[in-house]
């Protein structure tokens, strides 16, 4: 019993021990569960705040929606644009859409479009939450817009109320777009919307809608589309400049081919129909339309701007909202500078591939009256480099950041020096001039026409960074993007990015009397109701009148210099101007295989009294094989500019620029510094005329050329028949520095003596009459000549005519041998020639000769003087 009891209690024990076992296992399995349920409500409330907070959201968003009317969505009204005679010229958006009708539609069209842009398009009810949750995972991953979840629908009301721009796809547009897509399903059917969809989207080229593409790609209505056709016009809506079959065929077909891949996806068409589709040239069917495209072309650069302008301005869409916009483009002008840029008759350009941007603007208005954006353009609203191409302008910078602000904030003179010599930058670099040599201590005048770089650069430094900063601004260029966002750096003294619509509204300035309005293509936009814009901006004085009327004298100077006056000079224009080149470094022209004389940009500046027009030409990749200027290429720009001017200036009053009272012009003697007025001694080649801000003009005379000579007086001359000679006699010279010493120089019938006395015997002269001249040498310079003249009697004759003859060799050896010992020093023969050269005939009287003397006999004198004076 025992036993059986033992083996009970073991039993009993093991049963009592699983039980408690069991118990404690028991709670822990329900804690678990528990916290799984905390977990999962959490996650659920959370989602359920979530998706209350969104809907919240949602409905904030879509109270703020616009309005969606069948007028927004089954097109839009066309703007027409006006030149600057009130002529259409050109009609934006509604000119070119055809509306295709329902049943026009062909079936394989429909099945690419909804293929490739929604294909769940038949079930859902605008919105595809699908498409959405597929969209929010890839703009988690990749970034917000990233990835599109827009239904046809959305499409359509963004097309028709909203911007199409990446950045304007915030969350809010998001919800309205949603909202009035929801909407928009349950007022129309799905034939309807995919209807309003084709006849709406944008096929570059300035087609919208389908039908319109089909007919300008085709040549044939939507009915008539092959299949590889349809898949081609159903990708362009995505990216429509980039898939244009015409100018980007690649891009195109790989797009195509795309579209027809999800066709088959889509379950729309075979694999086999898809592969025999993609063997089609993407190319095959297209209709040429290059005179078509040209005559558009000619004003293409124009109208972007037009564009722009009017969507910054006004944040209405030009494309959509009928509006009339009024330009300032002078058609003739742009069709001659279309025709300038995209011809030989003018120019004769190297290659195909070299490229120019050209702004002509109207100085006294700042009106754009034409712009060029470029040479061969193939697609229409493409780069227009007259307005977004930034790329440095060379010495045509110099007017701008250094002499204008030296002028306007230091009151330099174009007299001003600086000098001309070996300069190194901050960073140690050195800088050259062109030529790689110096001149010294030269004029501002002479360094801005010559373009020299050394004394920019000082010069600026002298300007400070603040002040050329404040007058860049104050002409519309604000250079504080410059060099990584850092604002004017040393090398600004001779370069720096600024566009040709810049650069023209700037020199227009200086044209202007310094008044400055920022370049602008549309005066006034009038609204479908009549209500008119003003876009014409606010003028300003951007520099004193003297500063605009001193940098246009010198770059005046500059058009008629060097190569520039074979190239810009136009009879009865009066111009001013400045060229600007930039340069490859050392590095690039070794790594690239450039020649030294090879660059990449080549500018030119200039104006007259009614147009400024700035001209670029280089390369868009300046860096591949041969896309470098050459000597002759570089000076493009300059025949660009003269084609333009010319043309333009037919039409037009020229008038030269008036000096201001705020400016005089001083003659100065050259090489004073500061400028001093010529002394009376200062020779006519050492004396410049120069231009001063009033007030600030040399008052101090220059004694660096010392004392004046006169003519010397009392010179007076007898023939004493009986001794057969003449007497000739004057007054002494009377100095002012005692310590200098004069001798005269006495010419007699062409001989010359050189004597320190005051009287001088010429014996046996010549008989006839004697012209005499006398003047006064003192160190280096020599006076004006007085002049007199005395008659010899002929001589008696002897009665033997032997002895006549002996006697006349008699007399003739001793008249020699008389004035060979009367010549003081034979050495002094070259200065006196000198002075004798350009004598003039004299009056009788001595009294009268020694008090005046003719014009011409001072002009000898003083060239005379000059050529012996020193430096």
């Amino acid at each position: 019993m025992s036993e059986k009891k033992e083996t009970m209690s073991r039993v009993s024990k093991k049963q009592n021990d699983k039980k408690r076992r069991s118990q404690p296992t028991k709670k822990k399995k329900t804690s678990t569960k528990s916290l799984w349920k905390k977990i999962i409500w959490g996650i659920l409330l959370a989602i359920l705040a979530v998706l209350i907070a969104g809907a919240g959201l949602f409905v904030y968003y879509a109270s703020s929606a616009p309005e969606l009317s069948e007028k927004d969505i089954t097109g839009s009204i066309s703007s027409d644009i006006l030149d600057d005679q009130g002529n259409v010229f050109y009609t934006l958006g509604g000119q070119k859409r055809e509306l295709a009708k329902e049943d026009e539609v062909p079936q394989v069209l429909k099945d690419a479009i909804i293929s490739i842009e929604d294909q769940r398009f038949y079930t859902h009810k605008g919105i595809d939450p699908i498409r959405i949750g597929g969209a929010v995972v890839a703009n988690f991953t990749n970034g917000f817009a990233s990835q599109g979840g827009s239904t046809i629908t959305q499409q359509l009301v963004k097309l028709s109320v909203f911007s199409t721009n990446e950045s304007d796809q915030t969350l809010k547009r998001k919800a309205q777009e949603a909202w009035l897509a929801l909407k928009l399903e349950r007022k129309y059917t799905k034939e309807q919307i995919l209807t309003f969809y084709i006849n709406k989207v944008y096929m570059s080229d300035n087609n919208y809608g389908m039908s319109t593409a089909s007919e300008y790609y085709y040549d044939k209505p939507l009915s008539d589309l092959t299949l590889p056709e349809a898949a081609t016009l159903a990708g362009l809506p995505q990216s429509p400049n980039s898939y244009n079959p015409k100018t980007h065929p690649e891009k195109a077909k790989k797009r195509r081919d795309l579209v027809l891949d999800m066709m088959v996806e889509n379950k729309k068409i075979t694999a086999a129909q898809a592969e025999e589709s993609k063997t089609v040239p993407i190319e095959e069917g297209l209709i040429d339309r290059t005179e078509e495209q040209t005559n558009e072309l000619v004003f293409d650069s124009y109208i972007k701007e037009v564009i722009s302008e009017v969507e910054e301005k006004t944040n209405l869409d030009p494309y959509t909202a009928g509006l009339t916009i009024q330009t300032n483009l002078d058609m003739d002008a742009q069709q001659r500078l279309y025709d300038i840029l995209n011809s030989d008759e003018y120019i004769a350009y190297p290659d195909k591939d070299i490229q120019a941007g050209v702004s002509m603007v109207d100085v006294q208005s700042g009106q754009l009256k034409a712009i060029g954006g470029g040479r061969n353009q193939e697609v229409q609203l493409g780069t227009n480099r007259a307005s977004e191409m930034n790329r440095s302008i060379g010495s045509t910078m110099k007017p701008l950041s250094v002499y204008g602000p030296a002028i306007e904030y230091l009151n330099y003179s174009t007299y001003e020096q600086v000098k001309d010599e070996p300069y190194t930058f901050k960073s140690g670099d050195p800088l050259y001039n062109y030529d790689k040599s110096y001149l010294g201590q030269i004029s501002i005048r002479k360094a801005l026409v010559d373009s020299r770089n050394v004394p920019a650069a000082k010069i600026l430094q002298e300007v400070g960074y603040a002040d050329s900063t404040k007058f860049l601004n104050n002409i519309g260029i604000d250079p504080s993007s410059w060099n990584n966002n850092s604002g004017l750096v040393e090398s600004n003294a001779i370069g720096g990015e600024v566009t040709p619509v810049q650069l023209s509204a700037a020199y227009a300035a200086f044209s202007n009397g310094g008044v400055y309005t920022d370049p602008y293509t549309v005066s006034k936009v009038t609204l479908q109701n009549g209500q008119e814009i003003d876009l014409t901006p606010d003028s300003n004085q951007a520099m004193k009148e003297s500063t605009a009327y001193m940098i246009t004298d010198i770059l005046k100077e500059t058009v008629n210099t060097g190569t520039n006056s074979d190239l810009v000079p136009i009879a009865g224009v009066p111009q001013a101007g400045k060229t600007g080149t930039t340069n490859y470094t050392d590095e690039e022209k070794t790594k690239h295989n450039i020649p030294s004389n090879g660059v990449p940009d080549s500018w030119f500046s200039g104006y007259s009294s009614n147009y400024s027009i700035s001209v670029w030409v280089g390369y868009d990749k300046k860096y591949e094989d041969g896309h470098w200027l050459s000597p002759s290429s570089q000076q493009l720009p300059r025949k660009i500019y003269r084609s333009l001017m010319s043309y333009v200036s037919e039409s037009v009053t020229n008038t030269d620029w008036t000096k201001p009272a705020s400016v005089v012009e001083v003659a100065v003697e050259n090489g004073s510094n500061p400028a001093k007025l010529p002394g009376p001694n200062t020779p006519s080649d050492k004396i410049v005329k120069e231009l001063f801000v009033k007030g600030t003009q040399p008052t101090t005379v220059s004694t660096s050329f010392g004392e004046k000579l006169k003519t010397p007086s009392g010179l007076k001359a007898a023939y004493d028949e009986e001794k057969d000679e003449i007497s000739i006699k004057w007054d002494a010279y009377s100095l002012t520095n005692k310590s200098d010493s004069a001798s005269y120089v006495l010419t007699v019938g062409g001989q010359s003596y050189e004597t320190s006395d005051l009287s001088y015997v010429v014996q046996n002269p010549p008989e006839g009459k004697a012209d005499i001249t006398l003047a006064v040498k003192v160190e280096d310079k020599t006076s004006p000549k007085a002049t007199t003249s005395v008659t010899v009697s002929p001589k008696k004759e002897e009665e033997d005519s032997s002895s006549d003859s002996s006697s006349e060799s008699s007399e003739d050896s001793s008249s020699e041998s008389s004035s060979e010992s009367s010549k003081p020093d034979s050495s002094s023969d070259t200065a006196s020639d000198s002075a004798s050269e350009s004598s003039s005939s004299a009056s009788s009287s001595s009294e009268e000769s020694s008090s005046s003397s003719s014009d011409s006999d001072k002009e000898d004198a003083q060239e005379s003087s000059s050529e012996t004076a020193p430096e």
